[in-house]
């Protein structure tokens, strides 16, 4: 699965990257967590731009959704079964992203019961697109009292989900799953509405052997809370030294 990952990549460096013509200006992330808003990439509905760059919620919460916290349970959509499932069928035919990260977190289960986090990136630390899906969702009008009886049409959101495959020779000691990376030669026909489904479901692969390095890094990535560099310091295997105020971990 990916449940966190890191954006610290340069903002003209994604720009030129991704080919996006007026993106907006990130900060370094170094623990993207789920619910937050995250950069991702779509095709454009323009005619002066193949590409645009946007904020989605993490959590892809269906059109047909009745409250917002359903997303909270769709952070991953299996690539096996995406093009099946209520949730995301539609999503993947119509409205598919691009999530540029330069990382990703994953656990490894320990024999002490605790779990060690491990850095996950390329090893020439370029940065790379997952494939994502995206979707808009809002909740029913209501009926505003104050207001002479004036349906409100409430704020619509947008989020998304990243896709999953099973792990490749990189990562099966750590996990069953990985995030699908998209090549550099797939993005086009990933975000080209055009794409048939048997098209789309070709490029959802397995990343290349060998391409994947990680390392240990402090517990403290557990927590959602913590957005700095110490997130991805490497530190010995299952040690806690990085805990805040000398803080250990009780995970």
């Amino acid at each position: 699965m990916c449940g966190r990952y890191t954006l610290k990549t340069p903002n003209p460096r994604l720009q030129e990257l991704f080919g996006l013509q007026d993106p907006p200006q990130l900060v370094p992330r170094f623990n993207v967590a789920p619910t937050q808003a995250v950069f991702a990439i779509r095709a454009a509905d323009s005619a002066t731009a193949l590409r645009e760059a946007v904020m989605l919620r993490w959590g892809l919460i269906p059109f047909w959704a009745k409250d917002l916290a359903i997303g909270n349970t769709m952070i991953n959509a299996r690539a096996e079964t995406v093009a099946e499932k209520p949730s995301f069928r539609q999503a993947f035919l119509k409205r598919r992203c691009l999530i540029p990260a330069d990382g990703f977190f994953e656990w490894e289960k320990l024999a002490n019961g605790k779990k060690q986090p491990w850095w996950i990136r390329l090893t020439d630390a370029e940065p790379f697109a997952m494939a994502g899906l995206w979707e808009s969702w809002s909740p029913q009008p209501e009926i505003s009292h104050a207001d002479a009886g004036r349906l409100v049409r409430p704020t619509v959101v947008q989020s998304c989900t990243i896709l999953t495959i099973h792990a490749n020779a990189d990562m099966q000691s750590l996990h069953d799953r990985m995030p699908v990376i998209l090549p550099v030669e797939a993005w086009d026909a990933w975000l080209n509405p055009a794409t048939d489904k048997g098209a789309l479901q070709a490029l959802l692969q397995p990343f290349e052997d060998g391409r994947l390095i990680r390392s240990a890094v402090s517990m403290i990535v557990n927590r959602p809370i913590v957005d700095a560099p110490e997130c991805i310091l490497e530190c010995p295997p299952a040690s806690n030294s990085l805990m805040p105020w000398g803080q250990q971990s009780t995970d």
